[in-house]
């Protein structure tokens, strides 16, 4: 029987952050503000093909890059320079989803030990939560930046079992992403998967072993 968990662990972009405001940043330096969801879906894949070769770079670093490729030069109203900065800005004015604060909040009273683990930095991830009034929620913000390779890596996820010197089938991972899912069920955690939009598993993956609509959802979950 596997243990109950003690350390739950978040991924952050997407899962904690809600990246839809970042739409807005390429519609304001004149792109098609669905190009939004393929930036990010090309980021990733340019992170994890860095981690497949062996290599790592930061997260903005790529994002960065990525867009110098996509943003149709003829289209923007700023030069480029300026239309990457105003979009890798958006970055740090993110909110968090709505039932994010609850949903901590209800697990940190269960007593379970908070900690978050992104594939972007810390820094961002710190003034996600300052500016949600969620400082002092987590016990340790951690990245990959400091583990090496991106999630889904499993050095990822043992990195932070390492730092919060529990075994990994004591964490259980957070995240919206399948591949993040699969990763940590991989590496030992147990996983919890947010449908926010109520959209199917990818049956390709390892399945979660809580899947919830929402944040607020897991408190009650891990309770019974």
């Amino acid at each position: 029987m596997r243990k109950h968990p003690s350390v739950v662990v978040f991924d952050v972009n997407e899962t904690l952050s809600d990246l839809s405001p970042m739409a807005d940043r390429f519609e304001q330096v004149g792109t098609p503000p669905a190009l939004a969801k393929l930036w990010f879906a090309s980021l990733l894949r340019d992170g994890f093909a860095l981690t497949a070769a062996g290599a790592s770079r930061p997260f903005a670093e790529v994002g960065e890059g990525v867009l110098r490729t996509m943003l149709p030069s003829e289209q923007l109203d700023r030069s480029l320079d300026d239309a990457v900065e105003h979009v890798m800005s958006g970055f740090s004015t993110l909110p968090v989803h709505a039932d994010v604060p609850d949903g901590l909040r209800a697990l940190q009273d269960a007593g379970l030990r908070l900690v978050t683990l992104t594939n972007g930095s810390t820094a961002v991830s710190e003034q996600l939560f300052l500016r949600a009034g969620l400082d002092g929620v987590f016990e340790l913000l951690l990245s990959v930046e400091d583990a090496g390779p991106w999630k889904p890596h499993p050095t990822s996820y043992a990195y932070a079992a390492d730092r919060c010197g529990v075994p990994a089938g004591e964490m259980l991972l957070v995240a919206v992403h399948p591949w993040d899912i699969d990763g940590a069920a991989r590496a030992g955690l147990s996983t919890a998967w947010i449908s926010r939009d109520g959209g199917d598993y990818p049956l390709h993956f390892r399945a979660p072993t809580h899947t919830i609509s929402s944040l607020s959802e897991l408190a009650r979950q891990l309770a019974s």
